[in-house]
């Protein structure tokens, strides 16, 4: 690395900043895309081997890359791109990451700070377009400001609801020689102080609410997993302490796992007809780590009508922003689960809620999601279970796509362990899994990581193969291919008097002469009787793999909840095809 003064190490060009600063952080791998305004940072990065860089094909592959990254390894994620369209390639990569809490630190090239106005060559006003995108960003207009501004870039997307931010470094700055300090306690962000400890006061409310429930559900989200792994084993303990009933939001998946006895599948518009109905019926609700967001809800003036709710989360703006709630407990999910478990178990009571057991079961045998069976034409659900149990007991790490491929995805794959699932969950990203499975196996060289895709949202990102073949990473891409934008088409069907505009992709490409081209392993598969052997064949390639899955055409995903709906209206695959679907959606809002 270039040092400007050989007598202190800690004078500095900006661009060596940058470098001493991720290795600082602990940060082993970066992903990228070189232009003109990172180019002194690409240098310094060329003349060190402590931190890897991943060059992308596009820069929001290089985000969403970074997300799968730090989703399955609870790291931040650290991009790296150029002024201009560098920087706005990842406005929707920063958009989904704080949808859905994901830490990124993105740092930006810029135009020189005489030039910040003029509309000069790949200039864009990256801090302004990033503002809404972002829990912070800042535009470095001095070098000695660089290293506490980094310092607390990471801190701000890592500690209380984590998320991404953006540090705007013009080139000039990156050029000009300063100061370096490693990182203190004073790199913080003054303003930004979160609270991880629960109020003793509000835990012992919600004690007293959880004591006496006959009717309880726990409502568990994506907090749960950001919070580590102490969040997670604390609910299965809080679960097994209680006998309560457990549901998860999408984005929760894998913090209880699939085969606990009292794991109800997952909630909302694509949820199990038992989880919605708990929540629909039930007396006491704890909300731990999740945000009522209208997937969930359906009709929030319908939502658990006769609950006492319960919500614990570390963002304050989260609580009672959709739905009014009667114990707010602001804290770090792992932190409030332990008191709370203490309490509990320290109130010596026990509920009696075998009643509301035995009316679960009522609602489990109606096995929502059934589905028919199809000798000739593989089933989207059934190629989903074939890839569960095929990999089961297997170091295995799931990301999708966005459509009726992650709704399946989540229904059928039963994930028995926190940070094994990734996928867009609020911006619903499509073109999202394909480069997270880089990042997932960046982060994890020797596990089996698999993208389950769907045919259109697989091609938004597909030049990511060639970055999976030039660093050696055998992502398999498992393509449900129906041959149109599945939900769209579901949508149409149901909403739109089935008036399918746009929806069918009439030009798809042989995704195995695709695989080829890129250097990669093709496989097709039409017949069920196929299918099996394939996907075996599948996981011993130590290449990239494109699998090209035939799929039924029109098979539709339910359960569902028509919007503007009530949880106890929703829709069952028995019901999937009767006058009364279209009834129902007609008295919906159309909202996708």
């Amino acid at each position: 690395m270039s040092e400007s003064n050989n007598h202190d190490p800690n004078q500095m060009t900006g661009a060596a900043m940058i470098v001493r600063a991720l290795k600082d952080h602990g940060v082993e791998h970066i992903f990228g895309y070189p232009g003109g305004a990172v180019l002194p940072i690409y240098d310094e990065i060329f003349q060190q081997d402590d931190v890897e860089h991943i060059l992308v094909r596009h820069e929001q592959g290089a985000g969403h890359a970074a997300e799968g990254y730090a989703r399955s390894t609870g790291k931040p994620g650290v991009v790296l791109v150029t002024s201009g369209p560098g920087a706005t390639n990842m406005v929707t990569p920063l958009t989904d990451a704080l949808m859905d809490s994901i830490p990124l630190v993105c740092i930006t090239g810029q135009v020189p700070t005489h030039l910040i106005g003029n509309d000069a060559f790949q200039e864009c006003d990256t801090v302004g377009i990033t503002r809404p995108c972002t829990k912070h960003n800042w535009l470095v207009r001095d070098v000695n400001d660089l290293a506490r501004v980094l310092h607390e870039a990471f801190y701000v997307a890592t500690s209380g609801r984590p998320g991404p931010v953006v540090v705007d470094v013009p080139k000039d700055v990156q050029f000009a020689t300063g100061t370096y300090h490693p990182p203190q306690k004073t790199d913080v962000h003054v303003s930004y102080m979160p609270r991880v400890k629960g109020d003793p006061e509000q835990i012992r409310k919600a004690v007293a609410l959880l004591t006496t429930a006959k009717r309880p559900v726990i409502y568990s989200g994506g907090g749960v997993v950001n919070s580590g792994p102490d969040a997670s084993r604390l609910l299965r303990e809080l679960v097994a302490e209680t006998g309560f009933p457990i549901t998860s939001t999408l984005m929760g998946l894998g913090a209880y796992p699939a085969s606990g006895r009292n794991w109800l599948g997952m909630l909302g518009m694509h949820g199990t007809y038992e989880a919605n109905m708990a929540m629909h019926d039930c007396d006491v609700m704890l909300c731990v780590g999740a945000r009522f967001d209208d997937r969930i809800t359906g009709r929030t003036d319908a939502f658990s009508p006769g609950s006492k709710k319960i919500h614990i989360d570390i963002d304050p703006s989260s609580i009672n922003k959709n739905i009014r709630v009667d114990v707010p407990i602001i804290g770090d999910v792992a932190n409030v689960l332990g008191d709370l478990l203490a309490a509990f178990k320290a109130s010596g009571k026990q509920p009696k809620i075998d009643p509301w057991w035995f009316e679960i079961g009522r609602w489990r045998a109606r096995n929502s999601l059934a589905y028919r069976r199809n000798d000739d034409v593989i089933m989207p659900q059934h190629a989903i279970q074939r890839l569960f149990e095929l990999t089961r007991g297997r170091d295995t790490y799931i990301t999708t796509e966005v459509g009726q491929h992650q709704m399946w995805a989540a229904q059928f794959f039963g994930f028995e362990e926190p940070h094994r699932w990734m996928t867009s969950g609020g911006l619903g990203t499509m073109g999202y899994g394909l480069p997270a499975a880089l990042g997932v196996q960046v982060a994890h060289r020797d596990s089996l990581v698999i993208d389950i895709a769907g045919d259109a949202s697989v091609q938004m990102t597909m030049q990511e193969m060639s970055t999976a073949v030039q660093y050696d990473l055998p992502i398999k891409i498992f393509i449900l291919n129906n041959q149109y934008m599945g939900m769209v088409r579901q949508w149409q069907q149901l909403l739109h008097g089935n008036r399918l505009s746009h929806s069918y992709s009439e030009a798809l490409p042989d995704f195995v002469k695709l695989a080829d081209a890129f250097g990669c392993v093709g496989f097709r598969v039409s017949k069920p009787g196929d299918l099996d052997g394939a996907i075996e064949d599948m996981i011993k390639v130590r290449k990239p793999v494109l699998f090209d899955c035939n799929v039924a055409a029109l098979e539709n995903c339910f359960p569902m909840i028509p919007s503007g709906k009530a949880h106890n209206e929703m829709l069952l695959p028995a019901e999937a095809n009767d006058d009364a679907t279209a009834k129902a959606f007609a008295g919906g809002k159309a909202l996708v």
